[in-house]
């Protein structure tokens, strides 16, 4: 990959560390080149990894580690992610990486996929190409996809009177924004189920909706709660719907990237677990 860059990038210089036989040194001779470039006054400093936790057949997703660069790591984390279709586990604060903290110009460290994952390992591959031109666009005017988000992963569904994984009185992330039944009524029973008091289980199990891990720096609860909708497609079948945002969620461990409407996984013929692709705000 940093070899693909480099003949995207012109003006990027490269560095394989190849000579080391301890870590400490490892690392001193990666920082050591990178602050002798461009007689050290560099722009950035970026330092491309791969992830790994244990083997695995959940999808694990890419992230990007930073010190003072959260947004600029968020950006980057989302170039990736939509470009390949891996989960956005977005930027991470790491101050304990000498990388980071041993550079004389600003940096950011990439973890591009989990290498233990065999979905992450697939998508990367082949997203290979596209990734690397993402983050190559990212050069010369910071040309990341920001007005959208795409996501390809596991899904399992949530809401309405038979979720018991929900407490009765559970509400939902974007209920103040407008998701609520007074402003949203098509999204709810006229009712709560009995022995409820939350939105979570009022929501209509035959309406579609979805519930994602949202970046609200990249779309504020407003936003995700106003009329746009998203696309859900089951690539198995071909088969589509929209769907509004409605929730945070699931939680990241899961290995899923959306939970979706009873409704929604009945009418695209999935089961929990199954494959979807999700691209937010999706224009019909």
């Amino acid at each position: 990959m940093v070899d693909r860059l480099g003949e995207l990038i012109p003006e990027a210089l490269i560095f394989h560390e190849n000579t080391a036989t301890t870590q400490e040194q490892n690392l001193k001779n990666i920082t050591n080149w990178h602050n002798a470039q461009f007689d050290g006054d560099a722009d950035l400093h970026v330092s491309i990894h791969f992830n790994a936790y244990m083997n695995t057949t959940s999808a694990m997703g890419t992230e990007c580690l930073y010190v003072t660069q959260d947004d600029l790591a968020s950006r980057v984390a989302l170039a990736i992610s939509n470009a390949s279709g891996l989960i956005n586990r977005g930027s991470k604060y790491r101050s304990d990486l000498w990388f980071l903290n041993k550079t004389n110009a600003p940096a950011i460290l990439l973890e591009i996929c989990f290498v233990d994952s065999t979905v992450d390992v697939e998508y990367y591959q082949k997203s290979f190409e596209a990734i690397c031109q993402a983050l190559a666009d990212m050069v010369p005017g910071d040309a990341v996809a920001e007005k959208y988000v795409r996501a390809i992963g596991k899904c399992s569904w949530f809401g309405g009177p038979d979720d018991m994984g929900v407490s009765p009185s559970e509400g939902l992330a974007l209920e103040a924004e407008g998701v609520n039944p007074e402003n949203k009524p098509h999204l709810f029973l006229d009712e709560s189920p009995p022995g409820t008091t939350g939105n979570a289980r009022q929501l209509d199990p035959e309406a579609n909706y979805l519930a994602m891990r949202w970046d609200y720096q990249q779309f504020s609860k407003k936003k995700l709660a106003g009329k746009q909708v998203a696309r859900v497609l089951n690539p198995r079948t071909g088969k589509h719907v929209t769907a509004h945002p409605a929730d945070w969620g699931p939680a990241a461990e899961t290995g899923r990237c959306c939970d979706l409407s009873p409704g929604i996984m009945q009418r695209l013929s999935l089961q929990t677990d199954e494959e979807v692709e999700v691209i937010y705000p999706w224009s019909q």
